[in-house]
């Protein structure tokens, strides 16, 4: 008899809220300094140099880079909660030192050290531990949203902060919060009856060739790398060209509130559209090239504040939608044994981008001028655009994952190799250790009903879409 659960038990809401949480908080952090630090940074010794201030900007990055996949491995070993606290612990230490700084070297050292406290990674693993596979996708789409929003909420909420706080006390506000947040993950978050690898959602050192020879794969990550250096560079100077426009920046929350509203609405259906119609490439091309002429917009219209808005206006919703697009093609286009590699290379690519964008936007300030900075942006995104243009539709898919019971490994190929061979699926894959068959499928013609048949006589299955 077949075992079907539609919802989350009460545990699960209470672990994928409470972990969204403790993500979107530390995101938080990393993300609210964003639109006003290049302005607070000059008035400290040293910060005259833009260089040094987008190092400062982007040493979160280097340091979230090297350590997140070493992280989630320690993880697998230490367990997730003591990892967890470690990197909150952490990350709040880099807040207070960057908080206390007195000059831009020790905000540098503060920022690499709250992106040393790497918890994404075992953030993700917790989640995978304490959600039952069909409902594992909701979880994570919690998170990814909860994400979004916190960055939307941190440009808006910055400079009302800003003109409370300074940038000192918001630093030092979001190393309280972590604190806070250790409670969270102490009271709130249940701690897992099973600690264990998830090949969905971790990255296995036996798969870094099979993700790094895919060329499709580092498309992508070519365009998550250059979309964050970009936006990172972005703030390196608007902050300034706003000001330079007349809006004090207690008031620059009057530009971003609008912007990111109005670019949260347009990027709906151009995402609907993508995956419903199967038009993602299309789509994807179209989001670069917005993000082009909005870069262009900028350049050419920045001595007006409606100029600038516009323009901000275009590349958020160009920003929202290949933010959104990305991970979903990532999903696509991975083999299902090293989708959580991909996933992986993929986060640990995008902080290195962050870094990248930040040190560079200040250099070329620096050395060359302020818009030089947005003809940096300018040209990557031709790159980015010639780069896209040599890779492959992704196949019109959905991953769909099973709850297996127990069974032994010679069970489990049979099985996958039987799943394989069904109507509309392009790949299949059976984990016995991890009781867990993963799908790939067709979005139209997928003969779901002689899976289930194949899988409820294995285990009672229940079923989820990603």
């Amino acid at each position: 008899m077949k075992l079907e659960i539609n919802t989350m038990t009460a545990t699960e809401r209470r672990a994928s809220i409470g972990l969204a949480s403790i993500y979107g908080l530390r995101m938080l952090g990393l993300f609210i300094i964003l639109p006003i630090f290049a302005l607070y940074a000059q008035k400290l010794p040293g910060g005259k140099s833009h260089l040094l201030m987008g190092i400062a900007l982007g040493a979160y990055g280097l340091t979230q880079a090297i350590l997140q996949i070493p992280a989630g491995w320690m993880s697998d070993r230490y367990g997730r909660k003591p990892i967890i606290y470690g990197g909150l612990v952490i990350f709040a230490l880099g807040s207070f030192i960057a908080a206390s700084a007195d000059n831009i070297y020790w905000v540098i050292a503060g920022r690499a050290i709250q992106g040393a406290g790497a918890i994404n990674a075992a953030v993700m693993a917790l989640t995978a531990d304490l959600t039952r596979e069909e409902h594992r996708t909701k979880a994570m789409a919690t998170i990814g949203m909860t994400i979004g929003i916190t960055f939307s909420f941190s440009l808006i909420l910055s400079p009302l902060l800003n003109g409370v706080l300074g940038v000192p006390g918001i630093f030092a506000l979001t190393g309280v919060l972590a604190l806070l947040a250790l409670g969270i993950v102490r009271f709130v978050i249940p701690n897992p009856a099973i600690t264990r690898f998830h090949s969905d959602t971790e990255a296995s050192g036996s798969k870094f060739a099979e993700v790094l020879k895919n060329r499709d794969l580092l498309r992508l990550d070519f365009g998550i790398f250059s979309l964050h250096a970009i936006l990172m560079s972005v703030f390196m100077q608007v902050p300034f060209v706003l000001q330079r426009d007349g809006l004090a920046v207690s008031q620059h929350w009057k530009i971003y509130l609008p912007v990111m509203l109005v670019a949260f609405a347009l990027m709906v259906p151009p995402i609907i559209i993508a995956e419903s119609r199967g038009k993602m490439k299309q789509v994807f091309m179209g989001a670069v090239a917005l993000a082009l002429c909005g870069q262009l917009t900028l350049m050419l219209m920045q001595d007006s504040l409606w100029g600038v808005a516009a323009a901000l206006l275009i590349f958020f919703t160009a920003f929202n939608v290949l933010e959104a697009t990305l991970p979903s093609m990532i999903s696509k286009i991975a083999p299902l044994a090293a989708k959580g590699t991909a996933m992986g290379v993929y986060s640990s690519v995008q902080f290195l981008g962050a870094f990248f964008g930040a040190s560079v936007g200040g250099a070329l300030m620096q050395f060359v001028g302020g818009n030089a900075v947005f003809a940096f942006a300018v040209v990557l995104l031709l790159v980015w655009l010639v780069v896209v243009t040599g890779m492959r539709p992704p196949a019109v898919v959905r991953t769909k994952l099973y709850h297996l019971g127990e069974m032994s490994n010679a069970e489990g190929a049979q099985l996958q190799q039987r799943l394989s061979q069904l109507q509309g699926v392009h790949e299949a894959m059976v984990v016995a250790a991890e009781g867990m068959a993963c799908l790939k499928v067709d979005m139209q013609g997928f003969d779901e009903q002689a899976a289930e048949r194949m899988l409820i006589p294995a285990a009672n299955s229940s079923l989820a879409d990603n």
